[in-house]
């Protein structure tokens, strides 16, 4: 599903944030991305989103090698991965219902479909507040919830969350988790950038991935396929 061979990325002034990095994730498989702040969660997962691309070495997503990727090929790529941030990064001033519809604007949906459509994602990641609610009168957790229904807007085979319960209190982060592992549990791949560590000890069952300074310091578990 995903694989990194000897990928290195060196951004202009600021050097290298990743070094030599060779990683996979399965199908269907749930992951923790871990590190310390700049370890380099944040840039593998631009590049597996091919928002940008290694400076040396290649990454395969479904298929789809960073070698010889085409704008076409971009697009087909971003089309199998959902992306969830720390930040929600909604459409301010636009209610939970406005926020998914947008999504699947973006991805052609037929116009009839799109309010049906959005209403069942957001039920699917357990929204209960009325989806007339602007997002700004949200809970953090509200607010989480309205930015992964959104994220499975495209039934993306890749769910890419970025330190998705940063700005969570505890009793959010755990729904939000358990909200994960049930994607998970319905065949997404879900790789999750975190530096919490009692987030991933909630999960003794995911692989760990973790990285310092750039570098892959363990990988641990599960052979790659």
């Amino acid at each position: 599903m995903i694989k990194f061979t000897r990928v290195s990325k060196e951004y202009p002034q600021r050097g290298y944030a990743l070094r030599d990095v060779s990683l996979y994730v399965n199908k269907s498989e749930f992951v923790f991305l871990t590190g310390h702040s700049g370890s380099g969660k944040s840039t593998t997962m631009r590049l597996i989103h091919m928002s940008d691309l290694p400076s040396a070495g290649e990454i395969n997503v479904n298929g789809y090698s960073s070698n010889r990727v085409t704008r076409r090929d971009l697009w087909k790529v971003r089309r199998l991965i959902g992306m969830v941030f720390q930040d929600f990064r909604l459409l301010p001033g636009r209610t939970a219902l406005e926020n998914v519809a947008f999504a699947l604007e973006v991805t052609g949906a037929p116009r009839k479909a799109i309010s049906g459509r959005a209403k069942r994602l957001l039920a699917q990641v357990g929204f209960t507040p009325e989806p007339s609610a602007v997002v700004e009168q949200l809970s953090g957790g509200e607010r989480q919830r309205v930015a992964i229904a959104r994220a499975l807007a495209n039934d993306p085979d890749i769910l890419l969350a970025d330190e998705p319960t940063g700005n969570l209190d505890e009793h959010a982060t755990r729904e939000i988790l358990d909200l994960f592992q049930d994607i998970n549990k319905n065949g997404t791949s879900v790789l999750i950038a975190t530096h919490d560590t009692h987030l991933i000890g909630r999960h003794p069952n995911a692989r760990v991935i973790e990285l310092d300074q750039g570098r892959l310091v363990n990988a641990a578990q599960a052979e790659a396929s």
